[in-house]
């Protein structure tokens, strides 16, 4: 049986574009690996430079969690960095749409992404599950290593600054900088009173169970592009 357009349209498709994302996460990875090496790297200069000069209850820790995941501690707060296995475009309103680099050719405007989170550390040691951390910010990296970040005040990259730069070893140990930088400036405030005036049963056991009781780096924090 012979192809029709429409058969041979999808085929042209499937190789277009699987290709395409194929390229796409190949250089997300290999970034994402970059970034672990340049993290691991910063965690070691900065011990060594806090050395003597903190309480030994005070940690600064890098943790590799896998393919996809790394963390770092930073005394009270944990910076989660997460690759998305995904491949994705942008919508039509988004600011990148209008970037004469994505704008003349859609295919630089496909990305990967990596997502960087704040938590409390205590978060985590202590299994309180129902607390919340925030997104300080995301990370996009095209076929071509070009990158832009959204995210949240300083930490953030103008869409039209995207095609102009490509994520080296350089570039990333300036991003981190200023993601650990965000989040240590990033205090968690007080709940209010009337959060914690009515409880459950089930928060309470032989002791308190601090793991039933909500806390994070900032409650109802939104975030906002």
């Amino acid at each position: 049986m012979e192809n029709s357009p429409l058969r041979d349209e999808i085929l042209t498709t499937i190789i277009r574009k699987s290709t395409l994302k194929q390229h796409v996460f190949d250089r997300t990875f290999s970034s994402f690996n970059l970034l672990k090496e340049t993290l691991l790297e910063m965690a070691s200069e900065l011990d060594d430079a806090l050395d003597g000069k903190l309480d030994r209850r005070v940690r600064l820790e890098y943790r590799d969690r896998g393919k996809f995941e790394a963390q770092l501690q930073v005394a009270s707060d944990l910076i989660i960095f997460q690759m998305q296995t995904d491949v994705f475009d942008f919508e039509p309103s988004h600011p990148v749409r209008k970037n004469p680099y994505v704008a003349e050719k859609s295919t630089n405007g496909y990305v990967g992404m990596v997502n960087i989170y704040n938590f409390l550390s205590d978060s985590f040691k202590f299994n309180r599950n129902a607390d919340e951390g925030y997104l300080i910010g995301r990370l996009f990296i095209n076929h071509e290593g070009q990158y832009f970040v959204e995210g949240k005040g300083e930490f953030s990259t103008s869409a039209e600054q995207f095609g102009n730069r490509e994520l080296g070893r350089e570039a990333l140990v300036t991003l981190l900088e200023e993601a650990i930088a965000c989040a240590l400036n990033f205090d968690p405030y007080m709940p209010r009173y009337a959060e914690y005036e009515r409880v459950k049963v089930d928060q309470f056991n032989t002791k308190m169970d601090n793991s039933k009781f909500v806390t994070g780096k900032r409650l109802g924090y939104e975030f906002e592009l």
